[in-house]
């Protein structure tokens, strides 16, 4: 199975995948808590998320990602942990998987091309307007390479500064990339690779 490789801008983003242990902890914790938060706005709450769960989450999160084997990457907003996160997944096309994407809700037709750097032509769906449900606004990138889907998706936690955040959601969505291992049997002498 292929897996998700970005370089993101470590002056702009925290990778929580592959943060174990104290390192990225107080970010992991408060992205957590903002997306327990955003979560019980939509289902009627108080919209605060419980600091005893988001810590608990916090610490499973890492052991987690890394069991997804490069399958699922997340990073959050260095400056504001809470405002945004961003996570980027690999999945096998089935045919279950373009059926359920078929019957998405009308809004998710409303994409718009987008450029990516190392996965070509892909679609960009930006739901900034909140819906009767509550709905955090958010920006969701898929591309199809015809044997998966990749989608990168980020929530914000705060609808007036989603504008503010965009374009490096932008940046960094354009340098996701796969990477596979290649399977190369015994030879002798040495395998060179031409110029991509």
């Amino acid at each position: 199975m292929p897996r998700l490789q970005a370089d993101a801008d470590p002056s702009r983003w925290v990778a929580v995948t592959g943060s174990l242990g104290l390192r990225g902890r107080r970010h992991r914790k408060a992205a957590i808590r903002m997306l327990l938060g955003q979560g019980s706005r939509m289902m009627g709450g108080q919209g605060r998320g419980s600091g005893l769960l988001a810590w608990t989450l916090s610490q499973a999160a890492p052991l987690m990602l890394r069991r997804a084997d490069g399958r699922v990457l997340v990073w959050v907003w260095k400056d504001d942990p809470e405002l945004v996160v961003v996570a980027a997944q690999v999945q096998e096309i089935t045919a279950q998987l373009r059926a359920a994407r078929a019957m998405m809700p009308m809004e998710y037709d409303d994409t718009e091309p987008f450029q990516g750097a190392y996965l070509g032509m892909g679609e960009k769906l930006v739901l900034d307007r909140p819906d009767a449900a509550g709905a955090p606004p958010m920006a969701e990138y898929t591309w199809d390479t015809g044997a998966h889907f990749v989608t990168v998706t980020a929530l914000c936690g705060d609808p007036q500064r989603f504008g503010t955040v965009i374009a490096e959601v932008d940046a960094l969505a354009r340098i996701v990339r796969l990477t596979d291992d290649l399977r190369v049997t015994e030879t002798t002498g040495v395998l060179r690779l031409g110029p991509a």
